[in-house]
């Protein structure tokens, strides 16, 4: 299933060319869209699933990712939720310009704990690191004392 949604991503990504780019509105089977303040239906659908298609991708690899530093994958994801919104919410006048700001209050944090991650991984592998060292000479000196 996840290979199949991988794979539509990027169909996903330009579905935005089978909507009308001189109208302001598109009649559909599953309703009415509207270009909600872009210049055309197509406009707005391509920011839509530009949004959608970043949003979903940053999805999927956060929720499948094994390493430690997976929620920095979060700061995009955060930033691309706030643009989709965005894009969406037909009373903003400026898409994209503010959403940094919007979403600093929940960056802020992620970037201090991978902070704090990263210093107190380097602190375990540099003990790690001499141990090894130590190790290899204690066997070079065992080695060398039986010949």
């Amino acid at each position: 299933m996840l290979s199949i949604l991988l794979t539509a991503t990027p169909f996903l990504f330009y579905i935005y060319q089978f909507a009308p780019a001189d109208s302001k509105e598109w009649e559909t089977s599953f309703g009415t869209i509207r270009a909600n303040g872009f210049n055309s239906v197509q406009s707005f659908m391509h920011a839509v699933f530009t949004k959608a298609t970043f949003v979903l991708l940053l999805g999927i690899w956060f929720l499948t990712a094994r390493n430690w530093w997976k929620y920095a994958i979060l700061i995009p994801l955060t930033m691309f939720l706030f643009q989709f919104v965005g894009v969406l919410n037909v009373e903003l006048a400026y898409i994209d310009e503010y959403d940094f700001w919007y979403s600093l209050p929940i960056i802020t944090p992620i970037i201090l704990f991978l902070i704090f991650i990263s210093i107190r991984l380097s602190s375990k592998q540099d003990i790690s690191a001499s141990l090894k060292r130590e190790v290899d000479d204690e066997i070079q000196k065992m080695l060398s004392d039986d010949l």
